[in-house]
């Protein structure tokens, strides 16, 4: 595996195909589209910087108390998704098993730049994981988490982190369907269990479990211009007036002019 450039549509379509396995079976990958090659899969609450770990439990316990009207579910998974999901920083990252939907992030915005697209194999990743959240995994048949599951298991971030040992690992969960831009993206979370241990040191760490096409500013025009014509759009995938205007916005600017827009950044937060 590794970072490879494409030349065109057709040579990512295909690669990402190989990637994904045999056409009837379900592909253990998940997706991250980025605009910028050189952004880092750096969690929002990273981006604090200082001693930003020790923020975490402080932001997560206001927003519970001021936002318990819409409370999301019961464990403490559902309401660190509700906080990804309306921008709070927190230690998860944003996925999708949709390789067209993290292409739209990759090529949204930064027309003159060169994009990324990572793909990530959750069955790998989670045979690294505390035996616990294995049989955890195995026991219901399922490759990637839901909230409830993953509760059972690590019901409090102390206990994620206890689980760890000396090694921390990267999971994978899906959140609720809190509303329609979840869902329309085929949203997955990812979370370290050491919050001031970064994905992209995870990622470099285990090179056997990723790949990476890098989509060259030319290329990331022909994307756009098929994601278009699939109807992949923010119209779609941020649904409502905001992402509505931001479709518009990029649609009818001049072809290949920087358009920096909500749909730049993957799910919430800009990377």
């Amino acid at each position: 595996m590794g970072i490879e450039t494409v030349g065109s549509w057709r040579e990512l379509d295909d690669a990402v195909a190989a990637a994904s396995g045999p056409a009837h079976a379900h592909s253990p990958l998940v997706f991250r589209g980025l605009p910028r090659s050189d952004y880092a899969n750096v969690s929002s609450l990273a981006r604090l910087s200082g001693d930003f770990a020790s923020l975490e439990r402080h932001l997560i316990r206001n927003f519970r108390k001021y936002a318990h009207r819409e409370a999301p579910g019961p464990t403490i998974w559902d309401w660190l998704s509700l906080a990804q999901h309306h921008g709070l920083p927190t230690r998860l990252l944003d996925w999708t098993y949709s390789p067209l939907v993290a292409l739209h992030f990759a090529s949204a915005a930064f027309a003159e730049d060169e994009g990324i697209l990572w793909a990530v194999d959750v069955g790998r990743v989670h045979e690294l994981l505390p035996g616990s959240l294995q049989r955890g995994l195995s026991g219901e048949g399922a490759t990637v988490f839901t909230t409830e599951l993953l509760a059972e298991y690590a019901g409090t971030l102390d206990a994620l982190e206890a689980s760890a040992g000396e090694s921390s690992f990267l999971l994978f969960f899906e959140p609720p369907s809190l509303d329609e831009r979840i869902v329309n993206q085929a949203a997955v979370l990812s979370a370290m269990s050491d919050p001031a241990h970064h994905v992209d040191e995870w990622l470099a760490e285990h090179s056997d479990c990723w790949c990476a096409w890098r989509i060259p500013a030319d290329v990331k025009l022909e994307v756009r211009d098929r994601l278009d014509q699939a109807n992949i759009t923010e119209r779609v995938l941020l649904p409502g007036l905001d992402g509505l205007a931001a479709w518009l916005r990029r649609y009818y600017s001049p072809r290949g002019k920087d358009v920096r827009s909500e749909g730049a950044a993957m799910a919430t937060g800009a990377p």
